[in-house]
This record gives C-alpha cells, sequence and structure tokens, in this order.
C-alpha cells in the first residue's frame, strides 16, 4: 500500500488522490497538518531525498519565517523547520513501502505504477 502525505485542501494532493483512485491503486492519506507527524518521519524523507527537495521555499509558512533564519539553512536545521511548521513540506509525499517521492509529476507517477506492479 502506498500512503500518501500532504493536506486536504492541496489542490496537488487532491489531484494525486484522484489518480490513485482512477489507477485503483491502494493507498492511504495522513494530512500532514491535522494529523500529528513524527519527527524521524521527516528525517528519513529529509535522508532518502535531500531537505532541498523536500523544503517547500514557494510556501507562506516560509515567506512567514525571518530572514536571519532561513539564510542559516543546512540540513538539521531545515529538518528542523519542518518538524515545527510541517506546511513546509513539498507534498505531496508518497511512501510506496521502498522508496519515498515528492511532488506529483509524469515521473512520480511512473514511479508509483511501478511501485504498485502496474
Amino acid at each position: 500500500m502506498i500512503t500518501i502525505y500532504g493536506l486536504k485542501i492541496c489542490d496537488t494532493c487532491r489531484k494525486a488522490l484522484k489518480w490513485l483512485e482512477g489507477e485503483g491503486i491502494e493507498h492511504c492519506f495522513f494530512d500532514i497538518r491535522a494529523d500529528e507527524i513524527e519527527p524521524d518521519r521527516i528525517t528519513a524523507w529529509a535522508d532518502a531525498v535531500g531537505s532541498e527537495a523536500l523544503l517547500n521555499r514557494r510556501s507562506t509558512t516560509w515567506r512567514n519565517i525571518p530572514e536571519a533564519e532561513r539564510a542559516e539553512l543546512d540540513e538539521a536545521s531545515a529538518v528542523s523547520l519542518m518538524v515545527t511548521h510541517p506546511t513546509l513540506i513539498k507534498r505531496p509525499v508518497f511512501e510506496t513501502g521502498t522508496i519515498i517521492l515528492v511532488g506529483f509529476t509524469k515521473d512520480t507517477q511512473a514511479a508509483i505504477s511501478d511501485a504498485a506492479g502496474g
């Protein structure tokens, strides 16, 4: 089963969920704002894909973080920020059991299809 992490109000997450349903891919959804996300999970994602790929620098939350804090960002502080502010996580995040995928692109769709055996 594939787990998708995102926000219920996120258009991209809704599009991904609709696609998963249309493809008949078994999945479960985890809302990163409503449900508490474990810091170890965010660390594992950052280890797998890198904090740069995981950090959403286009979010409103990002723009509200003080410039000094944003300027001195390294891997550990980026993960710490995402733990404190889960809406900084680029969405959606897919866990297929073997791989972590961030975002919803044609490449992501192909990788999910492959992981689901389709």
